[in-house]
């Protein structure tokens, strides 16, 4: 396989053994076709790759929906147990050394998972890769390169001070990375989104599982922290081109997803930076956090009462 990652649709990720060497772990709540379209684009892209579904009880028809084949396995969770609790059961059920961990709201093109294992296998430093995150418009997603939002970062970002970052770049560092010119070949970051993130077993074995005291969002920015204190290098790679239906599964439950992103946010906050900043200055950063998610749910309540108004 070439490092140019150039692959026709026959192309196969298999060990020398004949079995898959990357295991797709996808999480899954009500994500209806969405998540069906997921695994066929998997299917397509590339053959040979093992798919656990794992399941956090969902009410809809999203599992009826999957192809039969020997290749896709689902797992049903009794209860909603969170995207970083359900990755586990995943890692725990897989049986390739490469994991990928995918949103059902995903797809893919047909090469975009060889041209990720290329990048992953190319140092043995290099613990995980993520690729481009594209809206159906086909512009760049926050996220697929990140920065770490420090609390310091997120400050300067709340307030508009990243627009004095050209003149002192150091100090009012604008971590949204999308907003930057893409770059010709892969580049290292800080992390990357648990959208898309291809790993290798050996570095969980080495960093640890998912913590599962987050219940969603900020757990990919967790792990991504706990593998570069280990030393792991993280890719971002700008040749795998995934689709990303942002938003599209929890379009029906905002208030829901702020709460526990504002939550995640927290944890994240105080477990990294807790020892760093003074406590009035990580009072400040949770009296934002909390504002923040106010003023949101307001929003969206309002705009959901506005709607059933509407249609009455």
């Amino acid at each position: 396989m070439n490092r140019e990652g150039a692959i026709g649709e026959e192309e196969r990720v298999e060990s020398d053994a004949g079995e898959p060497c990357i295991s797709t772990i996808v999480v899954n709540y009500n994500a209806g076709s969405l998540l069906r379209g997921c695994v066929d684009s998997l299917v397509k892209c590339a053959a040979g790759i093992e798919v656990v579904v794992v399941d956090n009880a969902s009410s809809d028809n999203s599992l009826t929906l999957l192809p039969e084949s020997s290749a896709v396995r689902v797992i049903r969770n009794a209860e909603n147990l969170g995207f970083a609790a359900a990755c586990n059961i995943g890692v725990r059920a897989a049986s390739a050394p490469v994991l990928l961990f995918l949103n059902p709201d995903c797809h893919f093109q047909p090469g975009t998972v060889a041209t990720l294992l290329t990048e992953l296998q190319a140092d043995e430093r290099v613990g995980m890769v993520g690729g481009l995150l594209v809206n159906p418009d086909g512009s760049e997603q926050a996220g697929g390169r990140r920065a770490v939002p420090t609390p310091w970062r997120s400050f300067v970002r709340a307030f508009g001070l990243h627009r004095l970052g050209g003149r002192w770049p150091r100090l009012f560092f604008d971590f949204h990375l999308h907003r930057q010119p893409l770059p010709d070949a892969p580049i290292e970051v800080e992390a990357i989104s648990g959208a898309c993130m291809l790993v290798k077993r050996a570095a969980i074995d080495d960093v640890g599982l998912w913590d599962e005291g987050y219940f969603l969002h900020c757990e990919d920015l967790d792990w991504c922290m706990r593998f570069r204190q280990r030393g792991w290098k993280i890719l971002f790679v700008p040749a795998a081109r995934i689709t990303h239906a942002l938003g599209a599964c929890s379009k029906d439950r905002r208030v829901f997803v702020e709460w526990h992103k504002h939550k995640g946010m927290m944890r994240f906050y105080r477990k990294f930076f807790g020892q760093q900043y003074s406590g009035l200055l990580m009072g400040l950063v949770a009296t934002g956090v909390w504002l923040r998610f106010g003023l949101l749910a307001t929003y969206y309540t309002a705009r959901r009462c506005g709607r059933a108004c509407r249609r009455a």
